[in-house]
């Protein structure tokens, strides 16, 4: 049934964010700390560093690389998987959080102007759609959808590429933020329960 939990598991520090999938490991960013966390699919912390900026937000991964939506200097990073910055560059609008990556190009939900945009590697946007909740917060792509969280709305939304909703569950704590995608289940961050949670679509 979707929004199912399958399992939960703590976050390394408190206020988790952002949440991607490299196809074995998930990648988190934590805000308070100013860090990102690679874990185990139990929790348990490989390694983590510093972000480029003060309040990471959202995350993601592109087969090789990491993307890191920076809030607070409103720019979107390519990493290395130790945490160098290869490039980056600025957000359309304020606010950055959530950010995705379908294969070809990047999806970046915007907490300020309340909207979903697509972008191409080189930060140029592509189209944007207004988001189902006023509070953008987690995004994630399953192949063929979009998936998106909002933290005010406290759901889950399903989203095709038009920004139409296809269907949305309630999420299973107080704050929805970061969204993953492992090939069967969402992995879902909430700050209000500090806990990253493996979840049904």
């Amino acid at each position: 049934m979707s929004g199912e939990v399958v399992k939960s598991f703590l976050t390394p520090t408190a206020g988790p964010y952002g949440l991607t999938f490299d196809g074995k490991y998930l990648w988190h960013t934590a805000p308070a700390a100013a860090r990102i966390y690679q874990l185990d699919l139990d929790g348990t912390i490989i390694k983590s560093f510093a972000t480029p900026g003060l309040k990471p937000r959202g995350l993601a991964f592109d087969g090789k690389h990491l993307w890191c939506a920076e809030w607070a200097a409103d720019r979107i990073y390519q990493l290395d998987l130790d945490g160098t910055v290869i490039k980056f560059f600025a957000s359309p609008a304020g606010s950055p959080r959530g950010l995705t990556f379908d294969g070809k190009y990047l999806w970046l939900a915007l907490g300020t102007a309340e909207r979903i945009y697509q972008l191409d590697l080189d930060g140029t946007v592509i189209k944007f759609f207004t988001s189902p909740g006023v509070t953008p917060t987690g995004i994630t792509f399953d192949g063929k959808y979009l998936w998106h969280a909002d933290s005010v709305a406290d759901r889950i939304y399903q989203l095709d590429r038009d920004g139409t909703v296809i269907s949305s569950f309630a999420s299973p704590a107080g704050t929805p933020r970061g969204l993953a995608f492992d090939g069967k289940y969402l992995w879902h961050a909430d700050a209000a329960a500090n806990r990253i949670y493996q979840i049904a679509r």
